[in-house]
């Protein structure tokens, strides 16, 4: 069974791009544009209170008459987030991504961000896991005889 820790190692150079609670969406969307990313993290203080996606603006932009180069993130941001630490199972993300309609998870741990995952990334640990298993019971099958 995969783990959060080796998504974050194969994901190499993941950067965590945040933005402060008080840069405009036009900020966000520009660095999320820049870095072919869906998701920044929100911060205060040096403190995440957040995350800003793409859905969030699809929602919550100019369909209700806000503009982009004046909304403040903290309008707009998604404050309620859902984490999970290294040791948390790609089938517990998926679990979570499922239940609450989410798509990126921050990676915590001792109260310190260590990275993010998204549904892509965790769709990717999933098929191949299965792809493993079919491997090896194919390989079981060969060996046991059952072969056709």
């Amino acid at each position: 069974m995969s783990t959060v820790r080796a998504i974050l190692e194969s994901k190499g150079d993941a950067g965590n791009y945040s933005v402060s609670a008080n840069d405009t969406v036009l900020t966000a969307l520009k660095l999320m544009a820049e870095k072919r990313i869906g998701a920044v993290l929100v911060t205060e203080g040096g403190k995440i209170v957040g995350i800003y996606t793409e859905r969030d603006y699809v929602q919550k932009g100019e369909l209700q008459g806000r503009k982009a180069e004046t909304t403040l993130l903290r309008e707009v941001m998604t404050a309620g987030m859902y984490t999970v630490t290294t040791d948390t199972s790609v089938e517990q993300c998926m679990a979570l991504m499922e239940a609450y309609h989410i798509r990126h998870l921050p990676v915590v741990e001792k109260d310190q961000l260590v990275g993010i995952v998204s549904i892509r990334d965790v769709m990717t640990a999933v098929l191949e896991n299965r792809e493993s298993e079919i491997k090896g019971l194919e390989n079981y099958i060969m060996a046991s005889g059952f072969a056709s």
